[in-house]
This record gives structure tokens, C-alpha cells and sequence, in this order.
């Protein structure tokens, strides 16, 4: 299971430019490795990321298979309401993941 380390700025003023990382866990296969009975070992990747805060998108990547493995992902959005941040990661050949984080804006 793929698992993320997230980090959300507990409180924020309303305005402020917020920083949202995250440490994906992953191991990011691309399909152009063999095994060593010379198989092709099947790609396997993260290829969209999405950011919501509150429902809304406020980030998207997609990403290919030069990204490396366990990506580490930051972006900034303007802390505008209390709520949730929601990350939304798709990857092949397994069901999308989603975490959430809770932020106070003051």
C-alpha cells in the first residue's frame, strides 16, 4: 500500500501563502526495467496528483516515468477558509489514494 508523508500548516492567517508537502511512498517502476529472467517488469507509477482545499482544485501534476521514486511533492495556495486539504494521488494498477489534513484559518 502506497503510504504519505503530508505536511499541512496546522493554523494559518487568512491571506497567507501556505506550503503543503508531501513524501509519496512508492516505488515509481517504469516498465523499461527487465527481470532477471529477462521479463519486462510491468510499469508501475503514480501519474496524477491532485491538491483540493475544500473541494476546490488548487494543484494538479501529471507526472511520467523519469519521476523518481518516492516523489516529494510541494506547492503553495493562499489559506482562504477553514477546512480540509485533500491529496489525491492515481497510479497504475491500483485504486487512487486520498489523505486529508485539517487547517485553521484565523
Amino acid at each position: 500500500m502506497t503510504q504519505a508523508l503530508v505536511n499541512v500548516p496546522a493554523k494559518a492567517k487568512r491571506g497567507e501563502a501556505i506550503e503543503i508537502k508531501t513524501l509519496i511512498s512508492h516505488p515509481m517502476e517504469t516498465g523499461y526495467r527487465h527481470d532477471t529472467n529477462g521479463q519486462p517488469i510491468p510499469r508501475d507509477i503514480i501519474h496524477t496528483f491532485v491538491a483540493r482545499y475544500n473541494g476546490e482544485e488548487v494543484f494538479r501534476a501529471d507526472l511520467h516515468p523519469a519521476i523518481a521514486a518516492n516523489p516529494f511533492i510541494t506547492f503553495f495556495t493562499v489559506a482562504t477558509e477553514s477546512g480540509v486539504i485533500e491529496l489525491t494521488w492515481t497510479q497504475d494498477h491500483r485504486d487512487p489514494v486520498t489523505q486529508t489534513a485539517n487547517i485553521t484559518v484565523e
